[in-house]
């Protein structure tokens, strides 16, 4: 057992989400608020999948007008403490501020995506609870993967953990999962939940209780040792909020929301969307080399299905020389045997070209792919007196984007190294010459010129002509949804537009400008 919790001392687990800061005051207590607003922008971009792009009943959508209007968005404090006290699950459920300002997230920030979740769940819940139940393990644990990584098997943080259950690569490892360059278990929903759950386990073991096991996935059981000695011994996880890493602060709070949410959906009108995921699969154990395409186009299959019942093959091979699980939609499991022979030979001499597959995989594991296909990739030459936030201004990307793109965990960069930034291949030729500009000129092209030696300044990058197209805020909108709808506009672009520094003011109704009209 030491050398358990040793080494489990070392491991780290993902960044999530902590708590709102309008109910807190100091410093330390503003900087959860960026979290949680980090929070609201992470959520829809894991809900990216073959069935939530195409089975997403969108006339299932509630407008908040309308939610507003019936008094269902939020439940009186009573109701929620209530119904919490009466809960038969093995968790403290505390209900205070902090809890709260998850329930809002949830319940009406991101609302219809929580919908989408509720769908998702119906598919991946009977996998998680079966694994938790042969260990003897809380089924409420199953809950953990919709904070985790909003039941996405692809999801891969800006650290590089990855999955539905957001293992890092060492963990993984520790744990035996198989991580090769055709096969990641942490994308597995069987291998990597039975993973979690003895993690979990080890984890419950050592602190003897699930709430301080649970900020142990977060962030470590060393993490959670060193917040215990901090705080002179106490092993209550409000005592030792403050004492923690600040994204693990609002780790137990969002999975008390989320697991309450989910126990009373009916009670807070939710409706799960109609995802449309095949409830019942079978398996059938493949030896050979096989490409998801040689499956989908002689089965006549979705390729896309495919890949969402089989996540863990990274490159749509399954790469034989020992036994594979392919799974399947139920009724198609014999199929694939009556086929087999003719599948393996489809097209194989395409599929399985000696040259693709010599090729040297990515050394840089955890950078990240381009957003889409209509991306291209740029570089950027680092040079002195540059950091993430200016490079990301000058190319309109998110600083979180470049970490992620480059494999940086922090902000440290260097001169001369070598970044990947990824813009609209529309507006790709605006950008070619930064990496030959100035400092001075490339903080001339986003409308911060280095002053003079006067101190004088020349004029902005968005003068206001009144040559804009605009846009009138809805009711809980962010500007980053909004950006969403036009291309190669971001969030950013909108701020300056509008001469703003921040859109927390912004109010529903309220005409901004969103796109210069050229």
């Amino acid at each position: 057992m030491k050398i358990l919790v040793t080494t489990l001392s070392l491991l780290t687990a993902l960044t999530v989400q902590t708590v709102n800061a309008n109910l807190l005051t100091d410093t330390s207590q503003v900087n959860d608020q960026i979290v949680l607003n980090q929070l609201t922008e992470d959520y829809d971009s894991l809900l990216h999948s073959w069935y939530v792009s195409r089975s997403v009943d969108q006339e299932d959508t509630i407008e908040m007008e309308e939610i507003d209007n019936v008094g269902l968005l939020m439940p009186h404090d009573s109701v929620i403490k209530k119904n919490m006290a009466e809960m038969p699950v093995f968790f403290d459920m505390t209900y205070n501020r902090i809890v709260k300002s998850y329930f809002k997230v949830y319940l009406k920030d991101k609302r219809e995506l929580t919908e989408t979740v509720l769908g998702l769940s119906e598919y991946y819940f009977p996998y998680f609870e079966a694994i938790l139940d042969a260990k003897g393990l809380p089924l409420e644990l199953k809950h953990l993967p919709v904070i985790e990584s909003a039941l996405n098997p692809r999801a891969v943080s800006r650290v590089g953990a990855t999955g539905l259950w957001q293992f890092m690569y060492a963990t993984g490892r520790f744990l035996d999962m198989e991580i090769t360059s055709f096969v990641d278990e942490r994308r597995d929903p069987v291998a990597s939940s039975y993973a979690a759950a003895d993690y979990l386990n080890s984890l419950h073991e050592i602190f003897g209780d699930w709430t301080l096991a649970l900020a142990a996935y977060n962030c470590g059981p060393g993490n959670v040792n060193k917040a215990i000695r901090r705080s002179g011994g106490k092993t209550d996880f409000w005592d030792l909020y403050y004492y923690l890493p600040r994204e693990t602060r609002g780790y137990v709070p969002g999975f008390i929301a989320v697991l309450y949410i989910f126990h009373h959906q009916d009670e807070l009108n939710l409706k799960a969307k109609n995802i449309e995921m095949p409830l019942l699969t079978d398996t059938v154990k493949v030896k050979q080399k096989l490409h998801l395409k040689q499956v989908a186009e002689v089965m006549q299959l979705p390729l896309g299905q495919l890949q969402d019942l089989n996540p863990q093959y990274r490159r749509n091979i399954i790469p034989g020389g020992k036994a594979y699980a392919l799974r399947l939609p139920y009724k198609r499991a014999t199929d694939f045997i009556t086929l087999q022979d003719s599948i393996m030979k489809y097209k194989d001499s395409i599929y399985f070209n000696p040259k693709i597959l010599a090729k040297k995989p990515n050394k840089q594991r955890y950078y990240g792919d381009a957003p889409s296909g209509n991306y291209k990739r740029l570089y950027y030459r680092v040079k002195p007196g540059d950091n993430l936030g200016f490079i990301a201004d000058w190319y309109d990307v998110r600083t979180r984007d470049l970490r992620y793109w480059n494999g940086i965990r922090g902000s440290m960069i260097r001169t001369g190294q070598r970044l990947n930034v990824y813009v609209p291949k529309s507006r790709a030729a605006n950008y070619k010459s930064i990496n030959k500009l100035s400092f001075a000129q490339k903080q001339k092209r986003e409308g911060n010129p280095v002053k003079n030696v006067q101190g004088n300044q020349t004029s902005k990058k968005y003068p206001d002509d009144g040559q804009y197209e605009y846009y009138t805020l809805k009711k809980g909108e962010t500007l980053w949804e909004v950006a969403k709808r036009y291309e190669g506009i971001s969030d950013r672009d909108i701020l300056r537009m509008n001469n703003l520094t921040t859109g927390r003011y912004l109010k529903a109704g309220q005409r901004i400008k969103v796109k210069r009209i050229n």
